[in-house]
């Protein structure tokens, strides 16, 4: 055997996790996340009106380990996450950059009709995939990088949902 062989046959192990703990945190449709939407793109729905709904949302957070108290990801530090939705959420409407009507639907905002969020697309998923990209800077900061936000799941009703996951 080479010297190189004998040195990598005692060179010490590193054991490397494929253990994966996750867990889950829901706000549910009662936490009154009432908002609108209009699909301006679904010229042959009637989504392309105004209309809304009390939205609902699930995370799953995962880690290779878990923190001294033996959790994933600690609940309690989710109140900014919990705060921002209702900023976005909470009786708002949701209306794309490129809604060829944005400056009438911003100037609902403006004369106090409306609180408009504008982003860069809606549907449920592209929400998703929104809630996703701020929350997952969040948890990631907020661990140090131990965990990460596997997916997030936005529920327009009981029938109706989409999950993000990068």
């Amino acid at each position: 055997m080479s010297a190189l062989a004998l040195e990598i046959a005692d060179a010490p192990s590193v054991a490397v996790s494929t253990e994966i703990y996750r867990s889950t945190k829901s706000y549910d449709h009662s936490e009154g996340l009432s908002c609108c939407f209009r699909q301006w793109r679904a010229a042959h729905s009637h989504c392309k009106l105004v209309h809304g709904y009390a939205l609902a949302f699930k995370f799953v957070f995962a880690a290779h380990r878990l923190d001294e108290r033996n959790w994933c990801f600690d609940f309690g530090g989710l109140k900014p996450v919990r705060a921002w939705l209702h900023e976005m959420f909470d009786h708002t409407m949701i209306v794309a950059a490129d809604d060829p009507h944005l400056a009438r639907l911003q100037d609902l905002d403006r004369e106090g009709l409306a609180k408009v969020k504008v982003l860069p697309a809606v549907g449920c998923e592209a929400v998703a995939k929104h809630v996703f990209d701020h929350v997952a800077t969040y948890v990631s900061a907020e661990s140090g990088g131990r965990v990460w936000l596997e997916s997030v799941e936005v529920r327009e009703h009981g029938g109706n949902s989409a999950i993000y996951q990068a």
